[in-house]
């Protein structure tokens, strides 16, 4: 895996450069298919954490110009290490060395913090050029039903990490309740959230018991009906969270962010505070976040049901023609290339 892989990286960046192969892989119909070729099951989620940790391997920063930093567990957590490393050298600026890793953070305090569908992030990668572009892979697992789910950020195309930013969100469960604060519609809501948080921590917290379950048993009843979420019943995930740290509110209101984005960013706010003050801006203020859930593929083209979304053709033989003129113009052996080839056209028959 590790010496096809490094042959498919470096003809890709000899032919179309480093920021093509950081758009391809962050293509989930291109990764999927990658990870195919190099001979993982094409609808297993393992597959994420296998080509990444491939990838981190293949891709040599001095060739190709490329850097794979994180990876699954607990080697996630030496990401921003990792960076400042590749930083150094690729001759980066440190303020652009300390901006990649804010941008790692960042995408993985949103995907774990402002979109909530019951799935906890374990693994990280975070791609760099030598010019400072940047992709984010990263996976989290939903230990109620053992699905996963893999999020894709390409840099180009982030224009504000907190809304809308990611270039795919795979999964094989659309949950028919999902808070996302990320979504354009939620823009309202994360405002109104700032503007919360402002306030005096005292009245804030007065807010939040008033909704409590104490005083109610769910908030169903004022939420759009809804027949299932990512469990039999929607009441769990629409009550008040129990476990927001008043702590870090109170040190959020001495701080007074400006925008989302920095209430987001800020220690210690995680799930239940995002969620609850979520929660308080739609009851109380009538600012509502999106509760549509906003995965939009499923591993790995979608569904020829057209379930969460139909299989795009296109994309799917854009990125099959890419891999196999790869493996034909790869050193390997020719037994290696044709059983490459036959993995491939296995995926597509599927």
């Amino acid at each position: 895996m590790n010496k096809l892989a490094k042959e498919i990286v470096t003809i890709i960046v000899n032919d179309y450069g480093s920021g093509d192969f950081l758009r391809r892989v962050s293509d989930p119909f291109w990764f999927q298919a990658l990870g195919c070729v190099l001979g993982y099951d094409w609808h297993s989620s393992g597959v994420t954490t296998v080509v990444t940790g491939v990838l981190k391997n293949a891709a040599n920063p001095e060739e190709h110009g490329i850097a794979v930093c994180g990876g699954k567990g607990k080697t996630s957590r030496q990401t921003p290490f990792e960076i400042v490393k590749t930083g150094e050298d690729f001759g980066l600026p440190t303020q652009q060395i300390e901006s990649l890793q804010y941008a790692s953070r960042m995408s993985a305090k949103v995907d774990s913090t402002a979109v909530q569908a019951g799935y906890h992030l374990y693994h990280h990668a975070f791609f760099i050029t030598s010019d400072g572009e940047w992709a984010v892979i990263q996976q989290g697992m939903c230990p109620e039903d053992r699905t996963a789910r893999r999020y894709h950020w390409l840099s180009r195309n982030v224009h504000n990490l907190v809304v809308e930013p990611h270039n795919a969100i795979v999964g094989d469960t659309n949950r028919k309740i999902a808070l996302d604060m990320t979504a354009r519609e939620s823009e309202a809501c994360r405002k109104t959230s700032v503007d919360i948080v402002k306030e005096s921590p005292k009245k804030v917290k007065r807010m939040i018991m008033s909704i409590r379950p104490t005083h109610q048993k769910s908030l169903q009843a004022w939420m759009p009906k809804s027949e299932t979420s990512w469990k039999e019943s929607p009441s769990e995930f629409l009550s008040m969270p129990l476990n927001i740290n008043w702590k870090s509110l109170q040190e959020v209101y001495e701080f007074q962010p400006s925008n989302y984005e920095e209430l987001l960013g800020f220690e210690g706010v995680g799930p239940a505070t995002i969620k609850g003050l979520a929660l308080v801006a739609e009851l109380i203020y009538g600012e509502k976040p999106s509760w549509k859930d906003p995965v939009k593929y499923s591993f790995a083209y979608g569904g020829k049901d057209g379930v969460p979304y139909p299989v795009n053709r296109k994309a799917m033989d854009e990125s099959v023609e890419i891999l196999k003129q790869a493996i034909q113009a790869s050193k390997i052996g020719s037994h290696d290339r044709m059983k490459s080839l036959e993995r491939l056209r296995k995926f597509v028959s599927n």
